[in-house]
């Protein structure tokens, strides 16, 4: 039984409970695919469906994770299956505790607007996109943003970081240079300037065949284009899909 409950695995060599944090990423990429699919299709469409869904899975993964043991999560029993041919990296389980406590609190939150109390509004919205950005967070760069706030709440550090980042400072040379930052300015530049007039274009606008659309063609046919769905009228997204679809 006690080896049922628990949270992390207590290795030879390691002074706490580790966990693997390269499974830990890879369930958190799988849980941040899922929730952008539900969270973008809300956004757009106004079904707010697979976002009910989503969230009851979300809940119960998180569960799991905190209240029995990580390793029966289903978001993290496929992480960890996808990583299986690579080396593990183990960071320490307390600060991960931490973290995904904050999930479960997030997943409760939405359980009640979104499940329970159905609620469309800015309150669930802003949940969601705190739940995709500590997702994203975690799986694209290894910052566990949970874990940062844990060192600042908590008098014992933690131990046992991604990439060391709690026992080393980064290597100087693998910090970024003036000639990186210069190049990322460049590049932000030409995007700005060749943002407007790729986006201008409007491919549904072109002449066929060679010949100029009269005023009354092109009138029609952006009628027709921004033509508010229902969906968009029952759910008072009406504006945003004007805003979305660039009509007037």
């Amino acid at each position: 039984m006690s080896a049922l409950f628990r949270f992390g695995d207590t290795l030879e060599g390691y002074a706490v409970p580790v966990l693997n944090e390269r499974a830990v990423r890879a369930g958190a990429g799988i849980l941040f695919f899922f929730a952008l699919v539900a969270f973008m299709n809300a956004w757009l469409t106004g079904n707010f469906q697979p976002t009910r869904v989503f969230v009851v899975a979300f809940l119960i993964d998180f569960t799991i994770r905190l209240l029995i043991n990580p390793r029966y999560a289903p978001s993290l029993v496929i992480g960890q299956w996808m990583v299986r041919r690579q080396q593990p990296e183990y960071t320490g389980a307390p600060q991960k505790r931490f973290a995904w406590a904050i999930g479960l609190a997030l997943a409760l939150t939405m359980f009640w607007l979104v499940v329970i109390k159905q609620v469309v509004g800015p309150a669930n919205v802003l949940v969601c996109a705190a739940c995709l950005v500590l997702m994203f967070f975690e799986t694209a760069f290894g910052i566990c943003i949970g874990c940062w706030l844990y060192n600042r709440l908590h008098r014992q550090q933690a131990q046992l970081c991604p990439g060391g980042a709690c026992e080393l400072p980064p290597e100087p040379r693998l910090r970024t240079g003036a000639g990186q930052w210069a190049v990322l300015a460049g590049f932000a530049l030409a995007m700005m300037v060749l943002a407007p007039r790729v986006a201008g274009e409007r491919p549904e606008l072109v002449a066929t065949h060679g010949a100029a659309p009269t005023t009354a063609a092109i009138d029609a046919a952006e009628a027709e284009r921004c033509k508010v769905p229902d969906f968009a009228k029952a759910i008072g997204h009406e504006a945003k899909w004007k805003l979305h679809n660039n009509c007037q």
